[in-house]
């Protein structure tokens, strides 16, 4: 069962990180809050990493670097995606797109070793994440201006409809969720220590190229401004930790992940909380849809004795 609580960790910390990372980058004057946040990410990653290696004793070398490498770019590449999609939408709205990537994975993993052990729930299951995600697009898209400009009013945070503040966590979700089946393949090979340690490093040599770039450009760092990032990366970081031990028991990855996935629930609850965010009762439903198929997609191994 410790997978299951490893699980449990990465949704409390990435709800977490999700929640920071929104207020860091939620500024639509700040045209290079995303790259901000990856030079944030980065920092943090690479401390632990260097405390991984230097204290804990974790081996690392170019070899497991590379071959991790692929995993970690698509990783990182989408979390990119995810924080400039945060100056567009609310995080009630994307945090459930963006997290489906768990479904994706489980018909994934679930499909490769044969349609025979998709069990009727788990099916059912996918097709509630799938239909609350297209339908919470479909939503958001069509909603009256008038209506939305009023339920935003609270929030003193306005988002026009705009086809890329759906587009972005669509394309997370399957950069994602590509990511993470690659992730349960190449952990059969490496120690899960040592991959950490790889993406955490690839993730400081992203932040230094993000960086460099944004002293090219000039741009201005306020304490302000750059806390909730910091805060946002140090969840981020506890999450990926928790995360890849969960994701390392192969046998529970199609669980493990919708679980992990689960933490757009705990977003939704913060957003509304702390942002203030308001939908509208179709959002709701929408977003009830895709949480409900997710938690029954991590309740689901338990429900079929295998726990």
């Amino acid at each position: 069962m410790s997978w299951f609580w490893l699980s449990v960790v990465a949704l409390l910390c990435w709800s977490g990180s999700d929640l920071f990372s929104k207020i860091g980058c939620r500024d639509q004057a700040d045209k290079t809050s995303h790259l901000k946040m990856v030079v944030a990410v980065g920092a943090v990653m690479g401390i632990h990493a260097a405390v991984e290696v230097f204290v804990q004793g974790v081996h690392i070398d170019m070899q497991t670097i590379v071959t991790y490498l692929p995993v970690s770019l698509l990783y990182i590449l989408s979390m990119t995606l995810g924080y400039l999609g945060l100056r567009y939408i609310e995080l009630s709205v994307s945090s459930p797109i963006c997290n489906s990537s768990g479904a994706l994975v489980a018909v994934i993993t679930l499909a490769t070793a044969g349609l025979g052990s998709i069990s009727a729930l788990q099916l059912g299951a996918t097709a509630l994440v799938c239909v609350g995600v297209v339908a919470l697009g479909f939503v958001d898209m069509h909603e009256d201006d008038e209506a939305r400009a009023a339920r935003q009013s609270i929030s003193n945070y306005k988002y026009a409809r705009s086809f890329i503040a759906i587009l972005l966590p669509v394309l997370y979700c399957v950069l994602d969720a590509a990511g993470t089946f690659a992730d349960s393949l190449v952990l059969e090979t490496l120690d899960e220590d040592s991959a950490n340690v790889a993406y955490e490093l690839t993730f400081l040599a992203a932040g230094l190229v993000c960086l460099i770039v944004l002293l090219a450009k000039k741009e201005r760092f306020t304490l302000r401004q750059e806390t909730p990032k910091y805060v946002g990366a140090c969840f981020e970081t506890a999450g990926q930790l928790a995360y890849i031990y969960a994701l390392a028991d192969a046998d529970h990855v199609a669980m493990s992940a919708p679980i992990i996935s689960g933490y757009c629930l705990a977003s939704v609850v913060w957003s509304r909380l702390f942002l203030k965010e308001k939908l509208s009762w179709k959002h709701y439903v929408c977003i009830g849809l895709a949480i409900l198929g997710i938690v029954l997609l991590g309740l689901s191994d338990g429900l079929t004795g295998d726990v």
